[in-house]
């Protein structure tokens, strides 16, 4: 196979590394390998044990290899959580009458640019995108060179990792032998497939719970522009449960997989046979929900309801996705999360049945064709961010 037809990617979330690989077979593309691994070697979001984490990327590299018949020299990389963060900043140009020109964005981008630079310098930027438009106080789609007007203002988010964690991956792939292509948010590729399967318009919240975290990011005018990790998800609601039936883990996610919640009567109890070794006490099935609801109420209001970060992106009808990484939690606890999302007035859509396949055809179609609002799409090359930017709009 030729190496011109293969695409690497590693998809490094919280729990897991992903190894995938699409192929280009004449005009159409597939998911030639994929292989997730539990994540070791890191701590706190950076790599803890160096050599771990390379045994680890190189082996199955070398799987990849084996079984493609092929050598991998470039990686994309996909990111998820890390101490990311996102700022937005507005930069103005006043025209006085005359023409918006190149040169006035290549002002406002070099100025955002060196605030950036000024404000985090211990932080690298990862996408720039493009938020909104404005000529004159009033929002236009499309960047408006070549218009008269009196006043321009241009809206950019950044998102930045840390300096450090950029540092750390450059090396470890270095010693593995690839070259890393991009450096991409997995935030930024779930809300551009959220967006190209037609489930949402260009605005929308996406919360995500996962075991032991949760992220929220926030898509406007189809460009990220805000998102936030939190270091809890799913698994406090067991170890609740746990805590207050006096029940272990395993058997608590037995008793979950065994009744439907929805439909239980209101003195319907936990069967005998649950006990096993206990001592049999009568338990009802509606208190494990109760203990569920309430730790639910309280981590939604946490990450969304009274989350000043979010107060105002939180509009009436606003779309909110919801996605459980965890199918028995899913099926248990759903409907709570839908409800209590519900209560902001906010149109809320569970995501399900997640494809890998689809995830990772759309991010080889974001390298090699960009997104509409990803202002530079930041490579690792020498090339200046205006001339990239400008290559980008006029090409």
């Amino acid at each position: 196979m030729a190496n011109d037809s293969i695409f690497f990617f590693i998809d490094i979330n919280d729990s897991n590394l992903t190894f995938a690989v699409i192929q280009k077979n004449e005009e159409n593309f597939t998911l030639a390998y994929n292989n997730k691994v539990p994540i070791e070697g890191f701590k706190n979001n950076l790599i803890s044990d160096f050599d771990l984490v390379k045994k680890t990327i190189k082996d199955n590299i070398y799987n990849a290899e084996q079984k493609l018949g092929v050598i991998l020299k470039e990686v994309i990389l996909i990111i998820n959580n890390y101490d990311c963060s996102i700022i937005n900043l507005t930069g103005f140009q006043k025209l006085n009458g005359s023409q918006l020109t190149k040169e006035n964005i290549t002002y406002i981008l070099n100025s955002l640019k060196s605030k950036i630079e000024e404000i985090e310098n211990e932080k690298k930027v990862i996408h720039i995108f493009n938020i909104k438009f404005s000529l004159d106080t009033k929002d236009v789609e499309n960047i408006p060179i070549g218009l008269f007007g009196n006043f321009y203002s241009h809206e950019l988010s950044f998102f930045l990792i840390k300096s450090l964690y950029h540092k750390n991956l450059q090396n470890i792939f270095s010693e593995c032998n690839l070259k890393i292509n991009r450096i991409i948010s997995k935030n930024y590729i779930d809300g551009i497939n959220l967006i190209k399967d037609g489930l949402s318009s260009d605005t929308f919240l996406n919360l995500e719970i996962n075991q032991e975290s949760s992220h929220i990011f926030y898509f406007e005018n189809s460009a990220l522009k805000f998102s936030q990790d939190f270091n809890f998800g799913y698994e406090l609601i067991i170890k609740d449960i746990c805590k207050i039936i006096s029940f272990k883990s395993e058997m608590v996610k037995k008793i979950l997989t065994n009744f439907d919640f929805l439909n239980m009567s209101k003195e319907e109890s936990i069967k005998k046979e649950f006990f096993e070794e206990k001592n049999f006490r009568k338990i009802e099935k509606r208190l494990i929900y109760q203990i569920a609801e309430a730790r639910i109420q309280e981590k939604i209001e946490l990450i969304i309801l009274k989350n000043l970060n979010l107060s105002s992106f939180l509009k009436k009808d606003l779309r909110i996705f919801l996605k459980i990484n965890d199918s028995l939690i899913s099926k248990s606890f759903k409907k709570i999360y839908q409800s209590y999302l519900s209560k902001g007035n906010f149109d809320v859509k569970i995501i399900e049945n997640f494809d890998k396949e689809k995830f990772f055809l759309n991010t080889y179609s974001l390298v090699q064709y960009g997104w509409k609002k990803e202002a530079v799409p930041v490579a690792l090359e020498k090339k200046s961010i205006i001339t990239r930017f400008f290559n980008l709009l006029f090409k």
